[in-house]
């Protein structure tokens, strides 16, 4: 599929999610969510349900957790505008209550077709309801901070999953700020072998293991560590002392 065919399946999805009537969360949003970023990416990040903001926006993360988000993307070189980033759910939940089971079903399909639209290297799965989709029965204290491949029910077959709390985490529970920021700067070293892994056919049957060893954590979007890997459409040779580390990496980047 080229990006163009991508960027057309993503529209004609977000389109349906705006007038989707499939639960009662469409009674009382304002706006639906389909999610946004490139067609071009390898690196979707999926996280629970639109909020206040996101509600009124339309568009995902742009509230609290969604600045935390742009930081964090932030601290590995990244934008927002290189990933796709979308939700569980694609309308508020009132009150940002947790979605219910039966929300959760009703907006599954969506999620499957933009995972099948963009075929991911690289499924960030941001809070347990997220992590629930593609790494059932995982508990997230344990697995936090860790890849391995995703329930092939999931919709995302060859892709790795790599499991972090939700950024509004760290707004409740300051705590988590820094295992965040720690966390994620084992995202960049999961895409390079997520890569490796489909260029080799061996994503299936991966165990859970960390993301290599995790760059110190970071306060704010200043970046710290070397370039990361870019998730999205850009020259091999913009991956950065990284990928330099491995020449095994230098892969196409779709």
């Amino acid at each position: 599929m080229t990006e163009a065919e991508r960027q057309a399946a993503l529209d004609a999805i977000g389109a349906e999610v705006s007038a989707c009537t499939r639960c009662r969360l469409h009674e009382t949003r304002t706006k639906a969510v389909p999610g946004e970023g490139t067609a071009a990416t390898e690196v979707i990040f999926v996280g629970e349900g639109p909020g206040f903001n996101e509600d009124r926006q339309g568009r995902p993360f742009v509230g609290q957790a969604g600045a935390k988000l742009d930081a964090l993307l932030g601290s590995v070189l990244w934008s927002r505008k290189e990933v796709f980033i979308t939700n569980v759910v694609k309308c508020r939940p009132p009150e940002n209550r947790d979605p219910a089971p039966d929300e959760i079903a009703a907006c599954a399909p969506f999620l499957t077709r933009q995972l099948a639209a963009l075929d991911p290297a690289l499924v960030v799965t941001l809070g347990r309801f997220s992590m629930a989709r593609f790494n059932p029965g995982a508990r997230i204290g344990q697995v936090h901070g860790t890849y391995g491949p995703a329930d092939p029910e999931s919709g995302a077959p060859e892709a790795l999953t790599y499991a972090m709390y939700h950024p509004a985490a760290a707004l409740h529970q300051g705590s988590l700020n820094e295992t965040l920021f720690a966390d994620m700067q084992g995202v960049p070293a999961a895409l390079l072998e997520a890569r490796q892994r489909r260029s080799s056919g061996t994503v299936a049957g991966v165990s859970s293991q960390p993301a290599g060893e995790a760059a110190p954590a970071v306060a704010s979007a200043t970046p710290t560590s070397p370039p990361a890997p870019e998730p999205s459409g850009l020259p091999a040779e913009s991956l950065g002392a990284l990928a330099e580390s491995d020449p095994t990496d230098q892969l196409p980047l779709f």
